[in-house]
């Protein structure tokens, strides 16, 4: 007799996803405006804002290694409580910002609760999920977040076609924010055993070192999405003359990681992890190569199909992969350690792409991420999954 499953969507994993949709999209509502803000109230110039924008990458950057520490060391809901609090405030700032060097300052602080609560609100959502179906609700847990990136550019632009008033969108996106800071207020957060014995402060509390294969892989990925999310516009206007084309690019992609994740979120359930990464950066591997070998209309949007498909089925697989190497005391140094290494690569990718562009062209940019997706393949199949294999046998 099939033994029956644990109920998933109950109601503290449902204020989850709730907590993570507002948050991102309180911030993709305000990201593809910021630029233009920035240049018409304070007269910023392109490299200005290029400075400015970058503080709260840099930030969130610093912060998640520790946050999975303080996460694994304090109780999470407080914690997250605390993170989800002070990303709400920080969009007041923005309304309060009379000047670029205050609007910069803003922006910089920012980045630090950002960076921590996606660290807090994933690993809570590990937390508040059965055992039993822990695998498929990682996977069904993005969904929140695909969902709020492909709606909140479009609606952002959207009020501001229409209204004009950069204001309302800074109130819309602190009422947001503040929505998603009660709603985690109301959690029945279930108690976790805490690090509290003497903690010897080593690497292995800031970055999990038994998943380091993961990390370095997800890099990899992660710095050709960096080249891609940030070249994209430019690439598709001057090499093939696609024009206003980068939203339904991104809904595309957006469309394709939903897709995947409800359709790999049984296999997750199964214990399929590994199976479902080898689906997923294949995939990938295929939509970049068509995007840069197929420079028309049919490979542009095509190829983001392909890669929301492969990133929706590998990004939960490794989660879960890396989440199965920790103990559960690592929970949130393991959430840390994956994040952190995503956007290492995309920094890496934003860096590189631009240096290759510079002085050989968009395209040479779009053919390195192609060869870098295929080495990040090849150190799947003959790093990342013996080893994965072999530490939890």
């Amino acid at each position: 007799m099939e033994k029956k499953l644990e109920r998933l969507w109950n109601r503290n994993y449902w204020k989850v996803m709730t907590a993570n949709f507002t948050m991102s999209f309180a911030f993709y509502l305000l990201t593809p405006l910021l630029p233009l803000y920035l240049s018409e109230t304070f007269g910023s110039t392109k490299d200005m804002i290029g400075l400015v924008l970058s503080g709260y990458t840099l930030t969130a950057l610093l912060i998640r290694p520790f946050s999975g520490f303080i996460v694994d060391s304090f109780p999470r809901k407080r914690v997250l409580m605390v993170c989800l609090l002070l990303y709400f405030v920080c969009f007041g700032g923005y309304l309060l910002a009379s000047s670029l060097l205050l609007f910069a300052v803003v922006r910089t602080l920012h980045g630090g609760p950002f960076g921590a609560s996606t660290v807090a609100n994933s690993t809570m959502a590990i937390d508040v999920l059965p055992s039993s179906r822990r695998t498929e609700g990682i996977g069904y847990y993005g969904i929140s977040n695909n969902i709020a990136t492909a709606i909140a550019p479009t609606i952002g632009i959207f009020i501001y076609k229409y209204v004009h008033n950069f204001d309302l969108l800074f109130w819309l996106a602190f009422a947001v924010a503040g929505f998603g800071f009660f709603v985690v207020s109301t959690i029945d957060a279930p108690e976790k055993q805490q690090v509290r014995q003497k903690i010897k402060l080593s690497w292995d509390r800031f970055f999990l070192l038994r998943g380091w294969t993961i990390g370095a892989n997800i890099a990899f990925f992660g710095l050709c999405y960096g080249v891609l999310s940030n070249y994209l516009a430019i690439y598709g206007k001057e090499v093939m003359g696609i024009t206003g084309g980068t939203g339904a690019y991104f809904m595309l992609l957006a469309i394709g990681l939903i897709l995947s994740r409800l359709q790999g979120a049984r296999q997750l359930r199964e214990g399929h992890l590994v199976h479902n990464a080898s689906e997923g950066v294949l995939i990938s591997t295929v939509g970049y190569l068509l995007f840069i070998a197929c420079p028309n209309a049919v490979g542009y949007y095509g190829s983001a199909l392909l890669i929301g498909l492969g990133n929706g089925h590998f990004w939960p697989a490794f989660q879960n992969m890396i989440i199965g190497v920790a103990s559960n005391s690592q929970r949130g140094t393991a959430n840390s350690t994956i994040l952190t290494s995503w956007d290492l690569g995309m920094g890496a990718g934003i860096l590189m792409g631009g240096v290759i562009a510079e002085h050989v062209s968009y395209g040479a940019a779009f053919w390195s991420i192609v060869a870098v997706h295929v080495v990040g393949v090849a150190w799947f199949f003959l790093k990342t999954k013996p080893t994965y294999e072999r530490l939890t046998q």
